[in-house]
């Protein structure tokens, strides 16, 4: 009974994989992750050297940097769902020669029009191959058991990526000029294009039916319009903004349409049937607020060390680096905890830890105590990697092989919309619990005050222009009260992820490992033909 077992899951891994190792598969796809996880970071430390070269707009520079996120997370449902039915492989190899062409175009952009546009085109290049790696991991790696090692590694990479893009950047920019920041995405791509060619295996999903066109391009422009607005929110726009309040309206109208006309269709382009299965709806929630709960609160934080206590950017990076440490750690043990725990235990373990974290943070005030940051930073990636890693899993392994395409853009997206919430969220509950402690500053002025209220940076320029003493008891009031404001964000994201583990509790107590029936995975002849097809 045993032998039969074994010689039926390896047929299943030879029919996935299509004669290719699938750990070969796995480290081509890592590399297309780490490309798009550095290039949504690396651009940070190089805004000053864009600024003063391409002389942007408020708005233009606002949109170099929006523009890569907005449109990545907008057609991440779009490029997933394509996926599924022309053939992910053939996106995520369309998606390589599109970032490396964009790159091209970003680096050796004369004016921020061209720098606009080429950072749009990395986004659609970006949503082509992210929702692609997980679909094709999901389907190379059709037992439990080393899917979850190979999601491990994948999240591990993505933590590396999102690390060493500001260090890379940095490096770059002091013995190049910062077109270098996207020209080095070039020569990855020319190897990863034959490469990924050679290595990975075709698939598609289920093809029965039209692809819904109309659809997908509801679904790109009413998440277009969500996250922009909430983008805006979180760079602190007014609520009651025109440029706030119509693209949020008009992006939910459209997902709402978009809803209604998946469940009326035959052939959906998105199975919401998926969200029944208390797994993967709980899943996505899970990394919901995870983001929601954690994405700003860095912003802040990194706002904390370089304001507060004096650090530098490159200083800084490396204070928050063993945050990266810990969450590569939590990705690579990740599925021997899954298999020993179970999916509830470890995503309500890992929410418990991140929120013990964020309390134990709280202790941090106006002076440098690097034992207590050391500590909190451990815990915190740790147990953020914890709940990421199995939220992610659990809502891969629900989903239907034919829909993992859609089921990984679902994922993607709400990583997205829960950055672009939380950063909204918490920034809102930083300024509110920060501005009032400027507001009676002895020898200010009213309007001095007001300005300071905005932001820590623009309460120091105003203190250095007011100078001498008032300028001093602004300054000092503004750190007071940004630790404050950092304080009461701590607590609202510790119940943020309190609720979380609460959510956790709906998933699966044990991990399931089953296979399924033979007769579902693909014979290695019909992979082969769809290989040749493509």
């Amino acid at each position: 009974m045993s032998g039969t077992t074994t010689a039926a899951a390896a047929l299943r891994r030879r029919a996935a994989g299509a004669g290719a190792n699938r750990w070969v598969v796995l480290v081509v796809l890592c590399v297309s992750l780490l490309l798009v996880a550095l290039d949504a970071t690396v651009l940070h430390v190089a805004v000053p050297a864009v600024t003063e070269d391409l002389k942007p707009g408020a708005i233009e520079l606002l949109w170099i940097v929006d523009v890569y996120p907005l449109v990545c997370a907008s057609l991440l449902i779009l490029f997933g769902t394509l996926g599924d039915r022309v053939g992910r492989r053939r996106i995520l190899l369309l998606g390589y020669g599109l970032f490396g062409i964009a790159s091209g175009l970003a680096a050796l952009a004369h004016d921020a029009q061209v720098l606009i546009l080429a950072r749009a085109l990395l986004g659609v290049g970006g949503a082509m191959i992210m929702p692609a790696t997980l679909s094709i991991l999901r389907q190379v790696f059709p037992d439990r058991r080393e899917r979850a090692v190979a999601i491990g590694v994948w999240s591990a990479v993505a933590a590396v990526g999102a690390a060493v893009g500001p260090l890379l950047g940095g490096f770059l920019l002091e013995h190049f000029w910062w077109g270098s920041v996207f020209l080095v995405n070039i020569p990855l791509m020319l190897i990863s294009l034959p490469i990924g060619r050679l290595l990975l295996p075709e698939s598609r999903g289920d093809r029965d039916g039209p692809w819904d066109v109309v659809g997908a391009l509801m679904a790109a422009g009413g998440l277009f319009g969500v996250v922009l607005g909430v983008k805006r929110l979180g760079g602190g726009e007014p609520v009651e903004s025109a440029w706030t309040v119509v693209p949020l309206l008009v992006g939910a109208v459209l997902m709402v349409l978009f809803v209604r006309r998946q469940r009326r269709r035959t052939h959906p382009l998105v199975d919401l049937g998926m969200f029944r299965r208390p797994a993967f709806s709980t899943s996505v929630g899970c990394i919901v607020l995870a983001m929601l709960a954690l994405v700003g609160l860095e912003l802040i934080a990194a706002q904390y060390l370089q304001l507060v206590l004096g650090l530098s950017p490159l200083q800084t990076g490396l204070r928050l680096l063993p945050l990266t440490f810990a969450a590569m750690a939590a990705g690579l043990f990740g599925a021997r905890m899954l298999r020993r725990f179970g999916p509830r235990r470890m995503v309500c373990t890992g929410f418990c830890l991140t929120a013990l974290s964020v309390l134990t943070l709280t202790a941090m005030g106006g002076r440098d105590n690097t034992g207590l940051l050391l500590f909190g930073f451990l815990l915190l990636g740790f147990g953020l990697e914890m709940t990421l890693f199995g939220a992610y899993e659990s809502m891969l392994s629900e989903a239907p092989p034919a829909q993992a395409g859609g089921a990984a853009a679902i994922g993607e997206t709400s990583y997205q919309l829960g950055a672009g919430i939380g950063i909204a969220l918490l920034g809102s509950v930083m300024n509110a619990a920060y501005a009032p402690g400027l507001s009676s500053v002895p020898g200010v002025p009213a309007s001095a005050s007001a300005s300071a209220g905005h932001s820590l940076g623009e309460a120091y320029d105003v203190a250095a222009r007011l100078g001498g003493v008032r300028g001093a008891a602004l300054r000092d009031a503004a750190r007071h009260a940004f630790v404050h404001g950092l304080h009461v964000t701590l607590l609202v994201s510790a119940g943020l992820l309190l609720l979380g583990a609460v959510m956790a509790l709906r998933l699966p107590r044990i991990m399931q490992c089953g296979e399924a029936p033979l007769a579902a995975v693909p014979a290695p002849r019909e992979v082969t033909q769809s290989r040749v097809s493509a």
